[in-house]
């Protein structure tokens, strides 16, 4: 069946914040079409794509139908390689900034569930490297109490996460969506004149501290590990460029140096029993990742995501640092799925992890479970709880249970 693009469509559509992002179509000539939105992140890195144009969607909107589809219908979607490199040819910038990060996005991965479709095969097949046959599916990394710029009134760090490495993805989903309701039924009973509420994420939100907050996830975690034999351990998502500031990590309880935050993140490690650690040094700091990585990547993953921003370039400089053992995969933060690809492969032959992830501002595709199969990931990060993370959550129950 051809792949060729006849016709291509960009249109506004609202995220889990309730913001414009833009939603792509792509039609081929043998009936076969895709369609996808793009997410955007809040806690954002400085060396990721710019998601829209200055001027926003509206102008976003106006220089696909100027400049984007006149140069991509006529391309076949078979070679979604040349597809990417033609968005990147018509943007012209190292950051997507004339066209926009979230209009390359939403176009590439709807060209890659037209190819899938006029195939007959899913999207997790259609991107999987020449050979893979079977289906590897992810721990889940759910996030299941906010803090920093995802909740207003909770911690400092951002993200409180339940790292589920179940046999099945059923079983991992169970063990996540479990740590999650312990933690809020554990909230309302210690908080009960409290109005809490959940973050962008879908995670708790509570006046705690951070250390009370990791205290309560790791007794969630002892407690439904035991209760179900589910390997499912307390991870953290730092976001500390968030609360670096004048070269000092500034949280509300204290104020650390570089050499204080490494030992304070080292404690946390060995303390609670932390199996996925992201971002616990600034973005720019391939060093001080480096030393975290030395004294706890043995026995945990330690995940860059601002410091990589999805970016091989920025990839191949943390592989000579040694400054992590696992890269989070963004689509949206380099722009295409090419290029992610390409972040994984050369993640990859570094011998790390790749975690694929969500954005705080999300839509309610399933997209996402296939790039994680495809790739396959070591990790799925999508969330728990929320309409939008659940239909990720859903999309690799599907493929859990669909026959190989």
């Amino acid at each position: 069946m051809s792949e060729t693009i006849v016709r291509l469509a960009l249109d506004s559509i609202r995220d889990s914040r309730g913001q414009w992002t833009v939603e792509a179509t792509v039609e081929l000539d043998g009936g076969a079409s895709g369609r996808a939105g793009a997410p955007s992140g809040a806690s954002t890195s400085h060396f990721e794509a710019q998601a829209f144009p200055d001027g926003g969607v509206p102008v976003a909107l106006e220089r696909f139908r100027s400049l984007v589809a006149p140069r991509l219908v006529g391309l076949s979607a078979a070679d979604l390689g040349s597809v990417d490199a033609a968005l990147h040819e018509v943007d012209g910038t190292p950051n997507f900034s004339r066209i926009g990060g979230n209009t390359a996005t939403a176009v590439s991965v709807a060209t890659a569930i037209a190819s899938a479709r006029a195939r007959r095969e899913p999207l997790w097949k259609r991107l999987a490297r020449p050979g893979v046959e079977g289906r590897a599916f992810p721990a889940i990394v759910g996030n299941c109490l906010n803090g920093g710029r995802h909740a207003i009134g909770g911690p400092d760090i951002q993200e409180f996460i339940a790292f589920a490495d179940g046999p099945t993805p059923d079983a991992s989903i169970d063990a996540a969506v479990a740590v999650h309701r312990w933690i809020g039924e554990e909230l309302h009973r210690r908080l009960p004149t409290v109005a809490l509420g959940r973050g962008d994420e879908g995670g708790w939100v509570a006046p705690i501290g951070n250390v009370d907050a990791l205290e309560l996830l790791a007794r969630a975690c002892d407690a439904v590990r035991d209760a179900t034999g589910v390997p499912v351990y307390p991870g953290l998502d730092l976001a500390a460029s968030e609360f670096f500031r004048d070269g000092r990590y500034r949280y509300r309880e204290q104020t650390l140096d570089t050499d204080g935050q490494i030992g304070f993140v080292t404690e946390l490690v060995d303390r609670y029993g932390i199996r996925y650690l992201e971002d616990p040094i600034e973005e720019s700091d391939y060093e001080g990742f480096a030393r975290v990585t030395a004294e706890v990547g043995p026995r945990t993953l330690v995940v860059g995501d601002d410091l990589y921003a999805t970016s091989p370039a920025r990839v191949e400089r943390g592989i000579a640092a040694r400054a992590t053992n696992a890269v989070l995969l963004k689509v949206n933060q380099i722009g295409t799925l090419t290029d992610t690809m390409a972040t994984d492969e050369r993640t990859r032959s570094a011998g790390w992890s790749s975690v694929v992830s969500h954005r705080s501002g999300e839509v309610p595709e399933g997209w996402l479970a296939h790039v994680a199969v495809g790739l396959e990931a070591r990790a799925l990060k999508c969330g728990v709880l929320g309409g939008e993370r659940v239909a990720k959550l859903n999309e690799l129950l599907r493929l859990g249970r669909a026959t190989p």
